[in-house]
């Protein structure tokens, strides 16, 4: 797989991550000098009907709405292989969920973050459109430069849920965060702007005490709610407010999004500072976004960013690196890695190419083209090509790891890395491969759309800090099975979300 050197006009720089249904590329607008996040279909979907729509509904969404605080959609456009794709703003500072890893936000900080992302809300509301899937990841920073000094501004992406108020008021298919998601949500009842007030509701709670109103695993227990625990912030005028944003009957919630991003502000009183005041950026700018790509105006360069046909691809590999001819290693075995697959009654198999970026990333596939991935170049000190099957009399399957050093994968020294693999199974195990050394585990945590995904998330552990396990089913007999070690959360959600599975 070769990362693509053009998407329609736009040269790409690098991958920002990939979900479900689409791939984001961090691209250049040479026309405007500015960067753009493109996300483009997943080509797995590209012959679904219903799901292609979907995509392009989104677009349609977000272009009906002149707000700061949604992300703006500048162009779209299609593949030459028939994928859509959308050109929007992008998003420097990354998400909440990014901010988060690093530090709580002030009570002055999540104020500003929830009184914009209500003015997101406002304005959708007002184009009759809602947003139905308001959570930390789907709130993204930009800096915005005044000609004074850059600011922060807070936005609302990824409407992929998103629905014309008409239309959900018919809706029968539930869907949404389980965490977030307002009750007749998750009951596939007809739905109003009182739904995404409660899921800003839900954010406002987890902003200001710390924690999430509630830790559901699935949809189903997002149906029945119980009143959550109070906020412990010492200020029951505040806890009022969102307990009123939670409530199970939409009747007894505010009458609108403004309304109750009002009543906060009036709560916290003194203590809510300046509505302006958002994080500050802690994430540098990138002098290398607004340099031309160096595969610009190549003829037969790629469009496409799973296309085997990149004609330069050898050109633009690493100078420091000869992984791409490295001859095979001797069969190896990895002990935390075989512990946890028997724990999954599963067997894998693996194989690996690379690829130069214009980054410090690194894209990574296995042998059959099955599985990619980007990561930090530090992590691909050891990719490791071999076939491995953890359990006797099961058939190969596609694989690939890296990590930051020779034995990076033990268990008594265990260093940074990611371990990726096809594995049969017709549905989700009932747990993933527990980690007694890490003293802390948060999850299980449940996709949001339908369920098909389970992340456990692991800290305190020896020798590398933070550890994540997880599944996808991918089909009626396949699951993917994701495993990262790694120091930092951030680069380790941002691994995490850049895997992809093809053909399968």
């Amino acid at each position: 797989m070769s990362a693509p050197t053009r998407l329609g006009r736009y040269p790409v720089r690098r991958r920002i991550g990939a979900g479900a249904f689409a791939t984001v590329w961090l691209a250049y607008d040479e026309h405007l000098d500015s960067a753009v996040a493109i996300k483009v279909l997943a080509d797995n979907w590209t012959g679904d009907h219903h799901i292609r729509q979907r995509f392009l509904e989104e677009g349609r969404f977000l272009r009906k709405v002149e707000s700061p605080h949604v992300v703006s959609v500048y162009d779209a456009g299609e593949l030459d292989d028939g994928r859509p794709y959308l050109v929007m703003a992008y998003a420097d500072q990354g998400t909440l969920d990014d901010r988060l890893d690093l530090a709580p936000l002030s009570r002055a900080q999540a104020l500003s973050v929830i009184t914009q992302i209500g003015r997101g809300l406002t304005a959708l509301h007002d184009r009759g459109v809602l947003h139905r899937d308001v959570k930390p990841g789907n709130v993204l920073f930009r800096t915005v430069d005044s000609g004074r000094s850059p600011h922060i501004v807070a936005m609302l992406g990824d409407l992929g849920l998103g629905k014309a108020m008409d239309m959900s008021s018919r809706l029968t298919m539930a869907g949404g965060t389980p965490s977030y998601v307002a009750p007749e949500q998750a009951l596939g009842e007809g739905l109003d702007a009182r739904a995404d007030q409660f899921s800003l509701a839900a954010l406002t709670y987890h902003l200001l005490a710390g924690r999430r109103p509630y830790a559901h695993a699935s949809l189903a227990a997002a149906e029945n709610p119980t009143p959550p625990e109070p906020l412990g912030i010492d200020n029951p005028a505040a806890d009022a407010v969102v307990l009123r944003g939670l409530a199970k009957d939409r009747d007894d919630r505010f009458p609108d999004v403004a309304s109750f991003t009002a009543a906060l502000a009036q709560a916290l009183g003194e203590e809510a500072g300046d509505l302006d005041e958002t994080p500050t950026p802690w994430i540098p700018a990138d002098a290398e976004l607004t340099w031309a790509s160096r595969l610009t105006g190549q003829v037969g360069a790629s469009t496409d960013p799973h296309s085997d046909a990149h004609t330069d691809s050898d050109s633009n590999s690493d100078s420091d690196s000869d992984v791409g001819s490295a001859p095979p290693r001797p069969r190896r075995r990895w002990p935390w890695v075989a512990a946890a697959a028997l724990a999954l009654v599963a067997g894998t198999g693996a194989g690996w190419t690379l690829e130069r970026e214009t980054t410090s990333e690194r894209t990574i596939e296995d042998v059959t083209g099955t599985i990619a991935l980007t990561v930090p170049k530090a992590w691909t000190a050891q990719v490791d090509p071999e076939q491995w099957t953890p359990v006797d009399g099961r058939a190969e399957q596609p694989s690939v790891a890296s990590g930051t050093r020779a034995g990076w994968n033990s268990a008594d020294d265990p260093g940074e890395g990611v371990f990726v693999a096809i594995l049969p199974g017709e549905k989700l195990p009932s747990r993933v491969p527990g980690h007694a050394e890490c003293p802390v585990e948060r999850g299980p945590y449940f996709d949001e759309k339908d369920d098909e995904t389970m992340t456990v998330f692991f800290s305190g552990c020896p020798g590398v800090d933070f550890m994540v396990e997880r599944v996808i089913r991918v089909n009626q007999n396949q699951l993917l099975w994701v495993q990262i070690r790694s120091n930092d959360q951030r680069v380790a959600r941002r691994v995490l979300d850049s895997v992809q599975a093809f053909g399968v």
